[in-house]
């Protein structure tokens, strides 16, 4: 019933809702372009219409009081972004740790533009030797979702290229607020 609703709020504002999900049970998920406040429900309406396990990791500031028992009833949890501690190893023993999990984060880590993706999305699918799943917040052609999904290979330079290939036509609410799709250099 709670799948439906929100199937029907995303029709209602004509957005066509894309579900290529991965065979695997477990995977990270990439949403991009994040250039928008409105990114987040538009992007909780597909995850609730989609019936997949999501959990999303956002900045910790979000998860203060009083909205972080709502982000976190969400399936959302804070990271603090300026003390790494292993996040990554911790985030693949995370997803190992699930029956079912799709770990959904934002690699441009903020809805300005900026010159370097967070690489860290990478890291803890290759660790967990999960699949990422490229997902569109598309507002020019009102898509959200899940479109495709690889393998990483250990060779970030040429997995950047088919992310950066897949995203090459996708539209956020604010185009000029998209950076390149880069990470820095090793």
């Amino acid at each position: 019933m709670i799948r439906s609703f929100f199937k029907l709020i995303l029709k209602i504002f004509g957005w066509k809702a894309i579900n290529i999900l991965p065979k695997e049970s477990r995977y990270v998920v990439i949403a991009a372009p994040h250039t928008s406040n409105w990114d987040f429900p538009l992007g909780m309406c597909y995850i609730i219409s989609a019936g997949v396990p999501f959990r999303y990791m956002g900045k910790d500031a979000l998860f203060k009081w009083p909205q972080k028992y709502l982000f976190r009833a969400l399936g959302g949890f804070g990271v603090d972004r300026n003390n790494k501690n292993k996040l990554t190893t911790r985030m693949a023993n995370f997803i190992n740790s699930q029956d079912k999990i799709a770990l959904a984060l934002s690699p441009e880590g903020t809805r300005s533009n900026i010159k370097y993706w967070r690489s860290g999305f990478y890291y803890i699918a290759l660790e967990a030797q999960v699949p990422i799943a490229l997902a569109v917040l598309d507002y020019k052609n009102k898509e959200v979702g899940i479109k495709k999904s690889f393998m990483p290979s250990g060779d970030i330079k040429a997995d950047m290229e088919i992310i950066r290939s897949f995203y090459k036509n996708v539209k956020g609410r604010f185009p000029e607020k998209q950076g390149p799709i880069e990470t820095k250099p090793q």
